[in-house]
């Protein structure tokens, strides 16, 4: 549904002036996993989106209406508990979050939509839970910054949905800028803006169409695993504190004999780091080329170390690598299914997008979806034409 439709939907539901607010979906060039282990990402927003109306409400009442998935949500700021229906607890989390840090807010009423592909690792989560914020600041007047909201956010995910994730999603959500890269340091927050200007080159994603749910069990346990690997470090190196403190030498010494799983899946972590500063030098000198070999190092390593690929997502990098219009392809997101998202020259696109979706039908018996993303703002207020960030 687009803006002018959502307004209209909302006005036959609330009667009311609402304010409109944009937040979009991300994708991730490189740095997978390694941001609940306190490391380095390189994500965007992108021009995939959530639109949200949202208005207050007189009473303690929480309306919430899912465009696409004409489904209603109906509870009170007092009785603040996941739902059945799952998508509602990504708006109560960030709720209940308002109320923890000391913010008071009244009721709401909000119908929201969008294009953001469900389950496709672009993580429209994080776009919903940004969005309710950045709604919830607007209507209340709670005065609340953008690292502020992606904090927030980043906690009703870990704590009321379940989802141990780290800020990356949120973070890129929040301070995305058109045609920009961001390199963000995990462990302080600390980022810098790197333009992504590849001229001739299209960022590709193609679904698998599998669907995941990073609140598995899988996506957790990856995460207890480096954190057992830390564990196994620390003893003998005590000043470490995430596997961003952790060499390869010190993984070779302290954690190969003790665990060959958790050797795999910290190595990855230690190598993509290393990856991705290496990577950002490729960006900054314009070396696209150098770029996107890496990008096919890291899919080998989430696929045998971290081991959070599946059969669709390895088919298709596989397939792409022997393409010659095809710069770098790795699988992206949490895993288990989604988007490998690939750097394709312009006028490779078509003919690649068809001949990937035909092996794609006959091998795996599935459609192949295909979405060309640019690289645009992160969440902002919009009117019915015009966009304007309102947040520092």
């Amino acid at each position: 549904m687009n803006k002018e439709g959502l307004l209209k939907y909302f006005d036959s539901i609330f009667g009311q002036e609402p304010v409109i607010v944009r937040s979009p979906g991300r994708v991730n060039l490189m740095g997978e996993h390694t941001d609940y282990n306190k490391g380095f990402v390189l994500p965007a927003a992108i021009d995939k989106a959530i639109y949200m109306a949202a208005s207050k409400r007189e009473d303690d009442e929480l309306h919430f209406v899912s465009s696409d998935l004409k489904e209603t949500y109906r509870g009170s700021l007092h009785d603040l508990k996941p739902s059945s229906m799952h998508w509602p607890d990504y708006i109560l989390g960030v709720i209940q979050q308002l109320k923890n840090n000391g913010h008071t807010i009244g009721g709401m009423n909000c119908v929201f939509g969008g294009d953001i592909p469900i389950g496709a690792g672009m993580s429209s989560s994080a776009a919903l839970e940004c969005a309710t914020l950045f709604a919830l600041n607007e209507i209340y007047g709670l005065g609340l910054d953008r690292l502020s909201i992606a904090k927030m956010a980043q906690k009703a995910e870990n704590d009321f949905v379940g989802v141990q994730c780290g800020i990356m999603d949120q973070f890129a959500n929040m301070f995305g800028r058109a045609e920009h890269l961001i390199r963000l340091d995990c462990r302080s927050l600390s980022y810098e803006y790197i333009p992504f200007d590849f001229k001739n080159t299209t960022i590709l994603l193609l679904d698998t169409g599998v669907k995941h749910s990073l609140a598995s069990s899988e996506y957790n346990t990856r995460r207890k695993q480096c954190e057992a690997g830390v564990q196994l470090v620390k003893r003998h190196h005590p000043e470490v504190q995430s596997l961003r403190d952790v060499t390869m030498e010190m993984l070779d010494e302290h954690v190969l004999a003790s665990d060959k799983i958790i050797y795999q899946r910290c190595k990855y972590i230690v190598e993509e780091n290393r990856r991705l500063l290496n990577a950002c030098k490729d960006l900054q000198s314009g070396n696209v080329h150098a770029f996107g070999k890496k990008m096919f190092e890291t899919h080998e390593g989430l696929s045998k170390l971290y081991e959070v690929s599946c059969e669709e997502l390895d088919f298709l990098v596989t397939q792409v690598k022997k393409h010659p219009g095809v710069l770098g392809s790795r699988m992206m997101g949490g895993g288990f299914g989604g988007c490998t998202i690939n750097l394709v020259k312009d006028n490779a696109v078509d003919a690649l997008v068809k001949e990937v979706g035909t092996a794609y039908q006959r091998s795996m018996n599935k459609e192949l979806k295909a979405y060309l993303t640019k690289i645009e703002n992160g969440t902002a207020l919009t009117s019915l034409g015009v966009e304007a960030m309102t947040l520092k």
